[in-house]
């Protein structure tokens, strides 16, 4: 049965999901659509980037369809990027030409983008306007290539060194202007229990020494942080709070805040049946610090 894996940003709310689902079937009978997530946040590149990132790996064989497209309706590229695998993975993604989809692709292709297309758009019908790509251009790709339509015919090449990519996110490690070790890096995720996903991986943490037993202190970047090159802001963590390092989250009192290794290899700080960003005040796309 052929499969597509739908993202977007279009929420539950309205009729946008349904339409796409519609669409698909009408299209290619029979093709089951899984719903990944309709919740990232609207207009968000990054995080629905990142929340692929996190599900590709578990995905078969399929379509991935994702759609958080800020500049729909404007010049940018619609694009499919066929995935050569002999591993039981995703063959196809579909979607915006602006970051979205080349992390992931990679990630279950593990190598370098080899082809791309830019998908031909046809005039839309009667009078309705250029706003619903999701609609009107990459659910009926998505359904053609389930269908076994090769990508040649719904496109045209495009150097995959032509596609639009998002900057990785931030990971240093240094020393603290008292002289301990730190571990910066970006919050690239809040999950529905407030745990706070990092950009550093277990790898990271590694290099950077960090300990796996005992106490961490996470800190507000001050002004300038440990170099100024980064713009992203600093998180205003309140003063001297600090993690225990555990192995899961029943490990952690009621409420207390601790620091582990996330189901995705990534460090993450957690609280014990409550909300580590509640207490902590961040969000994602800013910065902390760890420091040991």
């Amino acid at each position: 049965m052929p499969t597509v894996f739908f993202l977007s940003d279009y929420g539950t709310q309205d009729e946008f999901v349904g339409v796409v689902h519609a669409v698909i079937e009408a299209i290619a009978p029979g093709t089951r659509v899984i719903d990944l997530t309709h919740q990232i946040p609207a207009f968000d590149v990054r995080a629905g980037a990142h929340t692929l990132m996190r599900a590709v790996p578990h995905l078969g064989p399929g379509v991935v369809l994702a759609v958080v497209d800020p500049g729909v309706g404007s010049g940018r590229r619609g694009v499919c990027i066929p995935v050569d695998s002999a591993r039981d993975v995703p063959s196809y993604f579909v979607g915006p030409d602006n970051g979205l989809l080349p992390g992931a692709a990679e990630l279950v292709a593990e190598t370098p983008i080899g082809r791309a297309f830019e998908l031909r758009r046809a005039e839309p019908a009667g009078e309705r306007g250029a706003t619903f790509d999701g609609r009107d251009l990459f659910a009926p790709v998505a359904a053609a290539l389930c269908g076994g339509t090769p990508p040649h015919t719904l496109g045209d090449p495009v150097d995959p060194a032509s596609l639009v990519r998002l900057f990785g996110g931030v990971v240093e490690h240094g020393r603290w202007h008292d002289s301990r070790t730190c571990l910066r890096a970006e919050v690239t995720w809040v999950d529905h229990f407030g745990n706070v996903q990092l950009a550093a991986t277990v790898v990271d943490a590694r290099t950077a020494g960090l300990p796996s037993t005992g106490m961490v202190e996470v800190a507000a970047l001050t002004e300038g942080g440990l170099d100024g090159r980064h713009t992203l802001s600093p998180a205003l963590v309140p003063e001297g709070l600090v993690l225990r390092c555990v192995r899961t989250f029943s490990d952690l009192g009621h409420g207390e805040l601790g620091l582990l290794v996330d189901a995705n290899g990534h460090l993450a700080i957690a609280a014990g049946e409550a909300s580590a960003a509640h207490w902590l005040n961040v969000a994602a796309g800013e910065l902390v610090v760890l420091a040991w």
